[in-house]
This record gives structure tokens, C-alpha cells and sequence, in this order.
């Protein structure tokens, strides 16, 4: 249990929880009192240092939005180092393939994770004041391949990418990686 003489603690230690209950059993079923006994807290807890379970979450999705900006940092340099070896061309195209195939399939093999954010994303379809930090990846992972390509081969790769996100959570499981990385190359090749 976390101590009350540690707020900060306790505020951590909500967030964690909610976001394993998100994972678990999705926002529709996350509740203040399954977050409260997963933080090991008095069920007050949660309202005192979040009015509402709302909040939980966009404390939770922020947390996520602060690792995916990590992510899309290292997905960055990845590509960036992959291009600079590569050049330009087919033989380009087929090597960042490679590179964004691998990235993908690693992000997907932390399948809790990319439930939840999923999850928490989806949130912000129904409640419009998660939406600008749900907008964070999406936004985000555009920018990323447009700075690689052009903006409309950008916006196509981060398009599929996402799809590619959704199709793993509703099935939990990753795609094959070879049909994933012709796909991923014939929108990098037509730029």
C-alpha cells in the first residue's frame, strides 16, 4: 500500500493501476474501485487526486502519449540511420521497409501495451477532452514519415501503421511480417 505521506507515490501509483485495468478489462469496464484495490489504496483515493475517472484516464493516456513520443524519437533515428546508410531508390524503399516492419513488430509484441493504448485512444472518440492528447500519435508518427518521404506517402505509411495497430488488438496477434513488409514497401516505392 502506498503511503498518504507520499502524494506524489500515490498519484504514480493510481496511474499505473489504471492503466493495467484498462489493459485488463478496457475503459468501458474500469472502474474507481478496481483501479483503488490495484494501486493498493483507499478508494477515496482516486477521487482526491483525480475528481474523476476521466481524469484517470487522461492521466493514464498522457503516459502513454510520453512513451509514444519516446517511441516515435527512436523509430526516427532508426529510419534516419537506415536512409543515410541506404540513400535513395528501390533498394532504399526495400531497407526502410525492413527497418519500419521490425519497429512495428516490436511495438506489437507488447501486446498489454498496445491493448491499452488502443483502448485509451479509442476513448477519446466518446470524450472530446482526450482527443487532443490521443491526437499526440497520430500526429506524431505523420510528421515522422513525412520528414522520410513526402507528406502524402507520410500520411499513407502512418495510416497504415495505425491500421496495422488496430488489426493486432482486436486479434492479438501480430501480422506475418513479410505481407506487412510488401506493404509497408509499395507505398514507400510509388512515393
Amino acid at each position: 500500500m502506498t503511503s498518504s505521506r507520499d502524494p506524489e507515490g500515490r498519484r504514480r501509483a493510481l496511474l499505473a493501476a489504471t492503466v493495467e485495468v484498462v489493459a485488463e478489462v478496457g475503459v468501458a469496464r474500469t472502474t474507481h474501485r478496481a483501479i483503488a484495490a490495484r494501486a493498493g489504496v483507499p478508494l477515496g483515493a482516486t477521487t482526491y487526486y483525480f475528481p474523476t475517472l476521466n481524469d484517470l484516464i487522461a492521466g493514464a493516456l498522457e503516459q502513454a502519449g510520453d512513451a509514444w513520443d519516446a517511441d516515435l524519437e527512436r523509430w526516427e533515428s532508426q529510419l534516419r540511420a537506415a536512409q543515410a546508410e541506404i540513400g535513395e531508390g528501390d533498394h532504399a524503399a526495400k531497407k526502410l521497409s525492413d527497418v519500419l516492419t521490425q519497429l512495428i513488430l516490436g511495438y506489437l509484441a507488447d501486446q498489454p501495451r498496445a491493448r491499452l493504448e488502443c483502448e485509451l485512444y479509442l476513448a477519446a472518440g466518446h470524450t472530446p477532452e482526450l482527443r487532443p492528447l490521443a491526437t499526440r500519435w497520430l500526429m506524431g508518427l505523420r510528421e515522422v514519415t513525412g520528414r522520410l518521404t513526402d507528406k502524402n506517402t507520410g500520411y499513407a505509411l502512418a495510416t497504415l501503421v495505425d491500421g496495422v495497430f488496430l488489426q493486432a488488438t482486436v486479434t492479438g496477434e501480430a501480422p506475418p511480417a513479410e505481407p506487412l513488409r510488401a506493404a509497408i514497401e509499395r507505398l514507400w516505392v510509388t512515393s
